[in-house]
């Protein structure tokens, strides 16, 4: 897995949603609620791979101070994305 400097695309957060973006397009964001609970996250599939769904997360836990919660239903995709946040706990 690639990694990317996170510091090079714009973070705007709004309420109960972070999103990168940059120049040109979004690249991913996550919306969540003050539970912790992860409604939605998209990360662009010319971006998957490099770490940015596990750095949306992060900022999840660090602003709601939560453990992360994944709601139902979960895409084969967000079964892989569990699996991950397991390895945090």
């Amino acid at each position: 897995m690639n990694s990317l400097e996170v510091s090079n695309f714009k973070i705007e957060e709004t309420e109960g949603v972070f999103t990168f973006k940059n120049e040109n397009t979004t690249i991913g964001f996550v919306r969540f609620n003050e539970k912790g609970e992860v409604e939605y996250i998209f990360v662009n599939p010319i971006f998957r791979k490099q770490g940015l769904a596990t750095k949306l997360l992060q900022l999840v836990k660090q602003k709601t101070g939560k453990e992360i919660i994944l709601q139902e239903p979960i895409s084969p995709l967000g079964s892989k994305l569990l699996k991950s946040l397991n390895k945090w706990k």
